[in-house]
């Protein structure tokens, strides 16, 4: 008689005794870490003063360097959209660890962006600097060449679509025998 095939228990309902580290997840490596690290060597003073001069009163507010770091490291992968952002602060691991498992919405996301845009500015010359002094970027000249070449074909031998029509039935006759 044949033992019947186990699998790997399954309680979706089950919590866990000590909730997982999603920083255990991630290659140590990782450019978030880098970020985590960085945030205590900037300046965000533009940005937290009026931040904390803010009412007291109402729903508590995202930490602004951790906002700060959201927006740096989205930029860094390429996602610039505030939905996007959201979006990824639920699924992406990397986003969740940057945030500490926080979601801010797209509406505080672009907020936030809108109000301190100038800062943010200053922000990435400052982590240029620091990646400079680290040795992990040089800082030099970047030229572009705006020289126009003339194209080689002729506006005369273009053909449209029903000009085509004419020359193709041609080809296909000679080609099949």
């Amino acid at each position: 008689m044949q033992k019947p095939r186990s699998f790997r228990p399954w309680q979706p309902d089950q919590t866990s005794l000590l909730p997982p580290s999603p920083r255990e997840w991630l290659a140590e490596d990782h450019q978030v870490y880098f970020l985590l690290d960085l945030v205590d060597e900037l300046d965000l003073s533009e940005i937290l003063i009026p931040a904390q001069a803010k009412d007291p009163r109402g729903e508590k507010g995202f930490d602004p360097r951790m906002m700060t770091m959201l927006l740096l490291y989205a930029f860094c992968v390429g996602t610039v959209s505030s939905r996007k952002i959201e979006r990824a602060c639920y699924k992406d691991l990397a986003f969740r660890v940057l945030t500490g498992n926080q979601q801010p919405d797209h509406n505080r996301i672009s907020d936030f962006r809108r109000r301190n845009l100038d800062a943010l500015k200053g922000l990435f010359v400052q982590i240029l600097r620091l990646c400079q002094k680290a040795g992990m970027v040089s800082l030099g000249h970047v030229a572009l060449d705006g020289t126009k070449v003339k194209a080689n074909a002729s506006k005369h031998k273009a053909m449209s679509h029903g000009g085509c029509s004419g020359p193709r039935s041609s080809w296909l006759r000679r080609s099949t025998p």
